[in-house]
């Protein structure tokens, strides 16, 4: 008999998609097998049972034990022993159909019986284990996903406790089931021999001993072939309880050596150290993919290293998928909002950036050492030397590889009243040394020398102006007798200034470098600021770059250092000029500013950032910050406009009342004066003379005497 095919038990506890697919094929050949059987079966059966028919039925199991080897039987189509075995079984059958009268007795013992117990027995077992495996396999998946989807920020020792053990038992039970799965599989390639060729055996011994046929021919025809088969039937046997034994042992030892490796996360980092000196590595990780324009989804897929090149493959798929050219790629670990043991892996051109997530720190770490060492091409290295150099340089680069995470800010979680949305942050990119364009066509018409100078300085970190101005301040807060912030905060105003401005928009974003500029109103001027920064980045090996907080409000922009919180710089918004975004990378933005010198000279200099979010986006906003200013600015002119007007007309309604009240006066003291004037006591008219009483006479005088002091006072 030839080789028998196995399927590899100890491959059962990585569950790759090779071993699937190798699964699915033994899965095919069980199911054709079971098809084989039942046909087979029912042949028999009929023999059994029509016993009037038999002659028909012995035909028709001669013609199924001819078209064996017509069936396609993924791991026996090449046997041509057992072929052409049933080809002379066949041969002989069909010889006899006409022969067999009534063998009900022995039938039943010697023919129905072995194939009854395979197909009901083992075949039914295999199916039942099937789908014992399918429900493992599917609470294994349950379990890791909702190990994987653990918050952070929500550390719960309970919660985190009982996903381990969740996984722990998921995976041991689905790694049990596994192999005695695969165990009953090889059996079934042992059986399917002895299933096939006992009940013939039987068939014909019993139609030997019923019908005593004690021909020569036929007895010496075939005593020697059915001794060659019975014997070779018994090797078979022995070689599939040998093989039983053995995979049984195997099963022992790996459930014993294996109990460690269920648990998702190693609870000794001691027992298990880091290796990073690995050039391949293969595994399970969670790939991050983008399903809208702020939503993202993971999925679980497998990866291996081939080459220079990380793969990917599903369950189910034959070979694996291309994800990225690891060749002088850039990988560093990333700190998720939704996720831990995340790490990023950016192409040599920054065009393309694959966020995956590991299941513990340990496989986090080896994945970032092994894509570093096979970016530094030390799988090609032949000299002994040159791949320790090669060696030692991978353990500097996956050193800052691993430190270079980004850690969670406080001031996300403090400000989030602030944000318009809240956006899962993702890991640096490390597309800035690509990232120019081509130049637009008006650089073809405007020389680039106009925007900028061949010769300007780069800044590629943030110098706050606080330096520069604590004397000032310490200056005036000990004239003033206030303690001066060691910070350089300005404390009152800038508190001010968020608290009355309408507009409050929060941008996570990374400094990448400013420049003077000649020309402020070229739009181009920003793009080619852009070109060259980001060159003389390639240029020098400049990759790390500082995170800020970019609040945008109606007075200024404000660059807010996420874990202090100190205002790094302040930009009124009177002085930014033009923003806007890179052309093909919406992600790079920058903003001109016009500045005035210490000598009171004007120069205008470009910022160039690179966000988490889209830029225009940003530039949207401070546009929008400008528009709100600016209808604030005449809504505020407006209403001192009014406050003036409504002043000029109080004052004259008081210049108006006060005339009125000195005709009013002037009216009153000509009166009394004019009484005063009169005579004492005038003649009546018939010649008699008025007389008038001492009390009126005195009120006459008293009167005159206090209109002459009141006019001569109103005078």
């Amino acid at each position: 008999m030839p080789g028998i095919e196995k399927l590899p038990i100890e491959e059962t506890l990585e569950d790759s998609p090779q071993t699937r697919s190798l699964l699915g094929v033994f899965e095919e050949d069980t199911a054709a097998i079971s098809n084989y059987c039942t046909q087979l079966y029912q042949a028999m059966h009929r023999i059994y049972d029509a016993q009037n028919e038999l002659s028909a039925a012995t035909h028709l199991t001669s013609r199924l034990l001819k078209e064996y080897d017509k069936q396609r039987f993924p791991l026996g189509g090449d046997d041509e022993v057992m072929s052409s075995t049933l080809q002379q079984f066949a041969k002989v059958i069909d010889e006899l159909s006409s022969c067999h009268a009534v063998l009900s007795t022995q039938l039943a013992d010697a023919m129905m019986f072995p194939i009854s117990q395979f197909k009901e027995r083992d075949l039914k077992e295999i199916l039942t284990l099937k789908e014992v495996f399918q429900i493992a396999s599917d609470d294994h998946d349950t379990a890791i996903n909702r190990y994987s989807r653990l918050s952070k920020r929500r550390d719960n020792d309970k919660l985190r406790a009982e996903a381990v053990e969740d996984v722990y038992t998921s995976r041991k039970k689905q790694h049990q089931t596994m192999m005695h799965y695969f165990c009953s599989l090889n059996t079934l390639q042992y059986k399917k021999k002895t299933a096939l060729l006992e009940p013939l055996l039987g068939y014909m011994q019993a139609q030997i001993s019923f019908f005593k046929l004690g021909s020569e021919n036929l007895t010496q025809q075939w005593e020697e072939f059915l001794g060659t088969i019975g014997t070779s039937v018994q090797n078979v046997r022995r070689e599939m309880e040998e093989e039983i034994g053995q995979m049984q042992q195997t099963i022992q030892d790996m459930e014993r050596s294996c109990d460690p490796l269920y648990a998702p996360c190693d609870p000794d980092p001691a027992h298990s150290p880091v290796c990073r000196n690995l050039t391949q590595k293969q595994g399970y990780l969670y790939i991050r993919n983008k399903t809208g324009l702020v939503s993202s989804s993971w999925e679980r897929q497998y990866f291996f290293t081939q080459g220079g090149n990380l793969m990917q493959q599903g369950r189910g798929e034959v070979a694996g998928g291309l994800v990225t050219d690891l060749d002088n790629c850039s990988v560093m670990a990333v700190d998720s909002d939704d996720r831990r043991f995340c790490f990023q892996v950016t192409s040599f051109d920054g065009k393309k950036v694959v966020t995956l997530q590991a299941e513990s720190r340990k496989d986090c770490e080896e994945w970032i050492s092994t894509i570093n060492n096979i970016s530094k091409r030390i799988y090609l290295s032949e000299n002994a030397e040159e791949a320790a150099k090669h060696k030692e340089l991978a353990a500097r680069v996956n050193q800052s590889a691993l430190e270079a995470v980004t850690p969670s800010p406080s001031f996300q979680q403090r400000h989030e009243s602030m944000r318009p949305s809240s956006k899962g942050r993702v890991g640096r990119a490390g597309s800035i040394s690509s990232v120019g364009s081509e130049p637009s066509p008006a650089l073809s018409v405007l020389s680039l020398d106009a925007l900028v100078a061949p010769e300007t300085p780069i800044q590629f970190d943030i110098i706050s102006p606080v330096s520069e101005e604590n004397s000032a301040q310490s200056k005036a807060a000990a004239q003033s007798g206030r303690r001066s912030n060691p910070f350089g905060e300005s404390g009152d105003s800038t508190s001010e200034d968020s608290e009355d401005s309408i507009l409050h928009q929060l941008f996570i974003v990374r400094f990448l470098g400013s420049m003077e500029v000649k020309n402020t109103e070229s739009g181009d001027v920003i793009s080619e600021t852009m070109r060259q920064i980001l060159a003389a980045r390639a240029i020098h090996n400049i990759f790390r770059m500082t995170e800020s907080h970019l609040l945008v409000t109606c007075d200024c922009l404000k660059l807010i250092d996420p874990q202090t919180q100190v205002t790094r710089l302040r930009f009124p918004l009177s002085t930014v000029i033009q923003c806007s975004s890179h052309q093909d990378n919406k992600r790079l933005f920058g903003f001109v500013l016009q500045q005035t010198g210490g000598r009171g000279e004007s120069r205008a200099v470009c910022y160039i950032f690179e966000s988490n979010d889209d830029g225009e986006k940003i530039c949207d906003s401070v546009g929008l910050a400008k528009q709100i200013a600016f209808h604030s600015e005449m809504d505020r002119k407006a209403s001192e406009k009014r406050k003036e007007q409504d002043k000029a007309k109080e004052k004259q309604q008081e210049e108006l009342s006060k005339q009125r009240q000195i005709e009013k006066d002037l009216e009153e003291q000509s009166r009394l004066i004019a009484a005063s004037s009169r005579p004492a006591n005038p003649p009546a008219p018939d010649g008699q003379f008025l007389v008038l009483s001492n009390s009126q006479s005195e009120e006459s005088d008293a009167g005159g005497e206090e209109g002459k002091k009141k006019g001569e006072s109103e005078a």
